[in-house]
């Protein structure tokens, strides 16, 4: 479907030079002089690659058209990764490459939407957050408050956030999927 570059927003996906991008930033920009821009941050759905382009606000932009489904993350194998359709119990594969730093946030069980484009899955959107077990961090500092300081912690799925002193060991914390920011700790 064509669109107007003034049109696209972050999250679309968009076809350029004959590939698949999710936008994370568009911009439209006025400078002093000269025509005004939308200025696009995206990436590769294939394979994460970052990139940056400009289009004129009047120009078109081919926004794909893309079927989200519903599965269920099974396993790892190499460098396979195996989700189950929650409807039909059809089980595809996905390769790191495609996922990207989203494996950091899958833990078997996890319900994700995979993406697909004329019949070919070409990614995973998470759930906005995730519920994962610290497994490495400091030792808690007595007095310690969640104001101002944080401590590098490594979870299970092997992700390092920032987390307040006051969480230790073995507790299961919330992390924001879109930029994995630690949101809270979670009582089991």
């Amino acid at each position: 479907m064509k669109i107007k570059a003034i049109q696209i927003r972050k999250g679309n996906v968009i076809e350029f030079k004959n590939d698949l991008y999710r936008v994370t930033e568009a911009v439209h920009v006025t400078p002093g002089k000269g025509q005004a821009l939308m200025q696009i941050k995206m990436k590769r759905l294939s394979d994460g690659t970052k990139a940056e382009t400009r289009f004129r606000p009047d120009e078109s932009v081919e926004k794909a058209t893309l079927i989200t489904r519903e599965y269920q993350y099974l396993y790892q194998d190499g460098d396979n990764y195996y989700f189950m359709d929650l409807e039909t119990y059809e089980q595809i594969h996905l390769n790191s490459e495609m996922l990207g730093d989203d494996v950091l946030y899958l833990l078997p069980e996890t319900v994700v939407q995979i993406l697909f484009h004329e019949g070919n899955p070409v990614g995973v959107e998470l759930p906005p957050s995730v519920e994962l077990k610290v497994v490495e961090t400091e030792p808690n500092i007595k007095g310690a408050t969640a104001t101002g300081s944080y401590k590098p912690a490594t979870l299970e799925t092997g992700l390092v956030v920032q987390i307040p002193p006051f969480v230790e060991v073995g507790e299961i914390v919330r992390i924001d999927t879109r930029d994995g920011k630690y949101l809270d700790r979670v009582s089991k």
